[in-house]
């Protein structure tokens, strides 16, 4: 599931809204392993276009 929610982050980082709607989706899916994976790679790839939104969405607690 890890490189499925990478596939759909990328697929929709041109829009900011859809970005931050599959984030959250993505952290309802994935096992706490792979989060830790998720976050480091987002902030990696991210974080000059969406670094408010991954601190947002990554310093809630996630809801499934």
């Amino acid at each position: 599931m890890l490189e499925y929610a990478k596939t759909i982050l990328l697929k929709v980082s041109f829009d900011k809204i859809l970005f931050e709607k599959e984030l959250r989706k993505a952290l309802r899916t994935l096992v706490p392993a792979e989060l830790s994976e998720l976050k480091a790679w987002c902030y990696q790839q991210f974080s000059n276009l969406y670094r408010r939104i991954l601190n947002r969405v990554f310093t809630q607690p996630v809801v499934a």
